[in-house]
Formats: structure tokens, sequence, C-alpha cells
């Protein structure tokens, strides 16, 4: 089992890899919206991680020395098949249907919030202080975003509490594969993730589009295959591996630099408008990760005692 290392202690690698989940996610949400205009949002979704369950799968599948050995490890892989991908992104598509992608970046934002809140109640480890009160102005900059500029419509303000209801569903998602799946192998776990996931969305399709239509331009296609490969298969391998050596508040800090990826593409390629509402919020999340990142976890920390059976 790999030790926890403080932010300031991470290797060059690893920075790389943060950095490049921040690039890839901030790309994503804007490619999600060219998916759904084409295809509806659950078949979409499934798709996509059918194909990067694939990628992953293939070619560790017959291995047996990196299969789970024990039932609560696999007890995991199947609840965060569905708290970390199902629904989340069904949520997620769902509602990029009738937001903007920069929007929805913003407002899932808040996610190191709520993860920072899970970690004490759930691990029992430190959050610093000084981490949660700079994710707390941000989650100030969220609602101030959500009350104007959700306003708008009854389905545009129903699209903004989907994607915070997936945003803390995936925050638990994070704590709880913290918890669990530190011994597991990254690429099977991931891969087996995905294709539970995938076979849920499956049935949402069944269930709830099976009358819609799909147009399958070059467009969507094109966008399928990167939100599978890159922004799947890669990406949510180096996450995974990159949470054996952080803590899950410090590796949530991806949500609050998403956004000023996703907001300036959201401009520049999407076609997005972007008010200054927006540009504040985005200002505010981005002003609090340097706090967050910096903060020293051996210092007035905001935790909670262990219980028996936590040691």
């Amino acid at each position: 089992m790999h030790q926890d290392q403080t932010i300031h202690s991470l290797g060059r690698v690893q920075w790389l890899g943060y950095i490049a989940l921040c690039l890839i996610w901030g790309s994503t949400w804007l490619v999600i919206r060219f998916v759904v205009r084409e295809v509806p949002p659950f078949l979409g979704a499934s798709i996509r991680f059918f194909l990067a369950a694939g990628i992953l799968l293939i070619p560790v599948l017959f291995r047996k020395d990196r299969w789970p050995k024990h039932d609560y490890q696999w007890n995991a892989i199947l609840v965060l098949g569905f708290t970390m991908i199902a629904i989340p992104y069904a949520l997620v598509f769902w509602a990029e249907q009738y937001i903007k992608s920069s929007l929805t970046a913003v407002l899932f934002s808040a996610n190191p919030l709520v993860v920072a809140l899970l970690t004490p109640i759930m691990m029992r480890r430190k959050v610093p202080r000084q981490a949660v009160f700079a994710m707390v102005v941000a989650l100030g900059g969220i609602l101030t975003l959500l009350y104007t500029d959700l306003a708008i419509s009854g389905k545009t303000l129903a699209g903004g509490v989907a994607v915070l209801t997936s945003m803390c569903i995936s925050a638990w998602s994070v704590v709880f594969a913290k918890k669990r799946l530190h011994d597991l192998d990254t690429v099977f776990a991931t891969g087996m993730q995905m294709l539970i996931g995938a076979i849920g969305l499956l049935w949402a399709t069944w269930a709830l589009e099976s009358h819609a239509s799909v147009n399958w331009t070059q467009q969507a296609i094109g966008a399928l295959f990167f939100l599978a490969i890159v922004g799947s298969a890669f990406a949510f391998a180096v996450y995974y591996w990159l949470l054996k050596s952080m803590q899950p508040y410090q590796l949530s800090t991806i949500n609050l630099l998403v956004p000023a990826v996703a907001v300036l593409e959201g401009a520049l390629i999407g076609n997005e408008g972007v008010t200054l509402t927006m540009l504040v919020a985005t200002m505010v999340v981005l002003g609090s990760v340097g706090v967050t990142l910096r903060a020293d976890s051996n210092e007035d920390p905001v935790t909670l005692p262990l219980r028996e059976g936590d040691r």
C-alpha cells in the first residue's frame, strides 16, 4: 500500500498527470455537449464507457493475478460502477442538453468542498481548516452563479440541479474509492467500473430512450471516441493512480481548475456566451485552488476521533 504524500512531495510525473487531467477533463464538458446534440444522453454515455472498458480490460482480462481476491473488493467495484460512472454521468449527459458546458464545469467545481467535508466523516482523516475555508469561499461563487444563470427556465434549473447531484455522488465515490481500492490493480478496477456503469447506462437507454432519434454525424462519432479513449480510459486510470498517493481532497482540486479550461473552450470553440458572473465565479473557484493545495494537513486540521474498527 502506498503512503499518502503531501502536495509538496509529488514527483514530476505525478504533477504531469495532475495537469493532464485538468486539461483533459476541462475539454470533456464541451465534447459531451457535442455528443448530446446528436445522440440521446444515456446512449452516448453508455457507448463512451463500453469503449473505454474494452480498451482497459482486454490487455488484463486474462491475467488472474490482477483480479480482486476478496468479496469486499468486488463489492467496492460494483458500488463504484454505479456511483462513480453510471449515475453521475447519466445526470451530466442529460443536463448538458439544457445548460452550457462551461456552466456545467463551474457547478461541478464544488466537488472538492464536498470531498473535504466527507473525508473526516468517512475516513477519520485530517482536512486542513485553511483548505476547507478556501473551498467554502469557492462554494459562495458557485451559489451566486446558480442563482443568476440558472433562473432562466425550468429545464435549465433542472439541469443545474442534476449537475450538483452528480457532483455530490462523485465526491462520495472519491472518498469511498480511497478507502476500498488502494490495494487493487488500477487498470483492472477502472475498466470493471466502466463496464458495470456502461451496462447500467444501457439499461437506462432501453427504458427511457427507446424512441429517441440518433444522428451519427462525424462530429458525434469523433467526440465519443475522444471521450472513451482520452477522457475515460486514459484519464480515469491516471486519476486512480494519483489517488493512491494523494489525499482525496487534494486530488479533487482538479475540479477547481477545470472550469477555466471549460469556460475558455466554450467561448472559443463552442460559441457559448460567457457572462461576467460566470467569469467572476470562475476566478473565485480558481483562487481557492492554490490555498487548498498549499494547506498543510498537519496544521489545524478538521478531523474526527477514530472509532473502534477504523484503526
